[in-house]
């Protein structure tokens, strides 16, 4: 068993059972992929993928344990190469980060200023996606760690660190009737159309269920990955917007006026979701404590260490998390 052929099934279950593509994005031939899965496959006695002719169909239940496994190794042969990295150089290497547009555009810019000046020679990646797929590059070690709102709590393999609380605004043109509304309320923001952000996407969830409990129908007419989208489509006057409160600002929207929307709908945590055994280089944790300076590398350890959900959960209990 080769390291190699552990890679070719893990890389073959995640481009899909498409052993072509897989093929391209390890820089090699489909025959040879091919072969080396047979290979693994006739040593171990199973079949790690079942066929139709030439095509793999599906992954066999065997098989599913098998990857698994195979992602935990390799996972696990990375922190071996960042254990060296850490030994032989603390502060050169690269970092990957996951997030989507609402943390990329408005809360990471002045993190990421100061975190590439205090570290010049560590090459930092940034992913942007739906929760959903952020997540699932973490939970794959595709990414060093995840930052997001939603999704992260559907992978089990995942650490996840509260960073910060928000909530909302509601967002409207200076000559909109809510513009002038004191103190707004569900049933009055229920009366127009909706501006809002994509289901799954940065709290959108907290924002259903208001409605939700109130019994009330909201009409949403446009939804978008992206606040700024979100914005553009207000000025032209397709409805009312909703978006995290940091997406706005005063200056740069300030044809818009923005109202505290924070009274009607439950606050949101922002995350990091980081995979269970991850090597944390020493640059990471000041990554991540420049984001959420109560993330102290003493605490993240502590919680890393933790073996379930709810213990983490708990070790966070009584920490009051910075508002953004």
């Amino acid at each position: 068993m080769k390291l190699q052929q552990l890679r070719y099934i893990w890389e073959v279950a995640r481009h899909d059972l498409n052993v072509s593509a897989t093929a391209q994005s390890l820089y090699t031939s489909q025959p040879g992929v091919s072969k080396q899965i047979r290979l693994l496959e006739d040593e171990l006695g199973i079949e790690v993928f079942a066929r139709s002719g030439k095509h793999l169909t599906h992954v066999t239940p065997a098989g599913e344990k098998i990857i698994e496994l195979a992602g935990e190794i390799l996972n696990q042969t990375q922190n071996i190469k960042k254990v060296a990295k850490e030994f032989s150089d603390e502060r050169k290497g690269s970092l990957d980060i996951a997030t989507t547009h609402t943390q990329a555009r408005y809360a990471l810019p002045k993190i990421i200023h100061d975190f590439i000046g205090g570290y010049p020679d560590v090459t930092l990646h940034m992913h942007q996606g739906t929760p959903m797929q952020i997540a699932e590059m973490a939970n794959d070690g595709v990414v060093d760690f995840a930052i997001a709102t939603e999704a992260l709590e559907l992978f089990g393999n995942l650490v996840m660190l509260p960073c910060y609380t928000w909530n909302r605004s509601v967002v409207v043109p200076k000559d909109h009737p809510l513009a002038q509304t004191s103190k707004l309320t569900l049933k009055e923001l229920a009366k127009f159309p909706l501006v809002t952000y994509v289901f799954g996407f940065t709290g959108r969830s907290q924002l259903d269920k208001a409605f939700q409990d109130a019994e009330l129908d909201p009409n949403v007419v446009f939804t978008a990955a992206d606040s700024d989208v979100i914005k553009t489509y207000v000025r032209l006057g397709l409805g009312v917007g909703i978006v995290a409160t940091m997406a706005h600002d005063p200056k740069i929207d300030s044809d818009l006026v923005a109202i505290d929307a924070s009274h009607l709908f439950e606050d949101s945590t922002t995350k990091i979701g980081i995979r269970n055994n991850t090597f944390i280089r020493g640059y990471m944790y000041k990554f991540i404590e420049s984001f959420a300076p109560h993330l102290t590398p003493d605490l993240i350890t502590e919680a890393m260490e933790l073996s379930n959900r709810h213990g983490v959960e708990a070790l966070f209990e009584g920490i009051e998390l910075p508002r953004y």
